[in-house]
């Protein structure tokens, strides 16, 4: 473990990849992503119930690009159906709203939206509010009224639509995946490269006791580029951890160690360090930045790259971190995306090991 504190430091590359990567990353996605919405869940809160109110919301779910995944019965539901990532839109109309409509030529019409996804929130409530104004239109055409129909519009957990709000997590999956993977794969191939694994090998070490003191360093790194990242977005962005802060770290250390088992299995099939930067780039880099919703929605994806996500680590923990970061929730809202990750965790420290030891017999 000494000795591996030691090289790492020592190694000017290493350092570059485990600090200098992180700031350039956060700073770069912050201002450049963007992304598009489609498929939308949204849930309907209707106090009128009458034949204008079930017209826009045809109108809405009939353009293709909304989906009714509940009718809600009273304003106390939209606070936890947002939690829960039921839905990213409710839509809430007054009521009386086609009578108030039809006698006072306006009427209330409310559009929530959850934004912790800022840009998907934005074009959410824009789609809608287009929608809306074309049924609009389309009544003053035929009855030759004056209609005045403009959305209340609200942004739940993120009212000025920052966009680190959804840059800031996203890093965070991303950075620790690849340092603490890439990085253990290249230090245990590194070894076998250099012919220093075999003095290892005639040691009194067993091999999970190697690998514990190889991958020890990189946990406490790792712990350490998280809380860089998340003390940059509270202080140069100004993001709040809603949440616990103590079950943020824990969850940030169940998925290091998830993404430090997955560089412990690379190096198991890597001989050389250029392979083992080749195979983690390629099967960790490229699903955590498609597959996870990190840049693009996994509502927009086709139905088979839906079901691959389901197999990301990042995508589960994208969903853990928004939830205690910006939502506030606690562990009663996480428990299910918690344990897919622990369950994922124990499976591939399993395989590792298991490899790791054929390997070296």
């Amino acid at each position: 473990m000494i000795k591996e504190f030691l090289h790492i430091l020592r190694d000017s590359r290493s350092m570059v990849l485990l600090f200098g990567l992180p700031v350039a990353q956060i700073l770069i996605f912050g201002y450049v992503v963007r992304n598009e919405i489609r498929n939308v869940n949204i849930a309907i809160l209707d106090h009128s119930k009458d034949v204008v109110t079930r017209e826009i919301t045809q109108k809405i779910f009939s353009s293709g690009y909304f989906h009714l995944k509940r009718e809600l019965n009273h304003p106390d539901q939209i606070k936890k159906a947002f939690q829960r990532g039921e839905v990213r839109e409710v839509i809430v109309f007054e009521p009386g709203f086609g009578e108030k409509l039809e006698n006072e030529g306006t009427a209330q019409v409310q559009l929530i939206a959850d934004a912790s996804d800022p840009n998907a929130a934005s074009l959410v409530v824009n789609y809608t509010s287009g929608i809306i104004n074309n049924y609009v239109k389309d009544m003053v055409a035929g009855n030759s009224i004056m209609l005045n129909l403009t959305p209340d519009v609200r942004f739940y957990f993120n009212e000025n639509l920052q966009s680190v709000f959804m840059f800031v997590p996203g890093t965070i999956a991303l950075i620790l995946m690849l340092v603490s993977a890439i990085m253990t794969s290249i230090s245990i191939a590194r070894e076998k490269e250099t012919g220093t694994m075999e003095a290892l090998l005639v040691s009194p070490l067993k091999p999970l006791q190697i690998i514990l003191g190889k991958v020890t360093p990189y946990i406490f790194l790792s712990v350490i580029n998280a809380l860089v990242i998340i003390a940059l977005g509270y202080i140069v962005f100004g993001l709040p951890v809603r949440g616990s802060f103590l079950l943020l770290l824990l969850v940030n250390i169940l998925f290091i160690l998830l993404a430090l088992s997955l560089g412990i299995l690379i190096s198991t099939i890597s001989n050389t360090q250029q392979v083992a930067m080749f195979i983690s780039m390629f099967a960790l880099m490229l699903p955590t930045l498609l597959l996870s919703g990190f840049i693009f929605p996994i509502d927009n994806m086709p139905q088979v790259l839906q079901w691959l996500s389901n197999i990301m680590p990042a995508r589960w923990f994208l969903i853990i971190i928004k939830n205690i970061m910006i939502k506030g929730t606690g562990f009663l809202y996480i428990w299910k995306e918690t344990l897919i990750l622990a369950g994922m965790t124990v499976l591939f420290i399993a395989l590792s090991v298991k490899n790791f030891h054929y390997r070296l017999e």
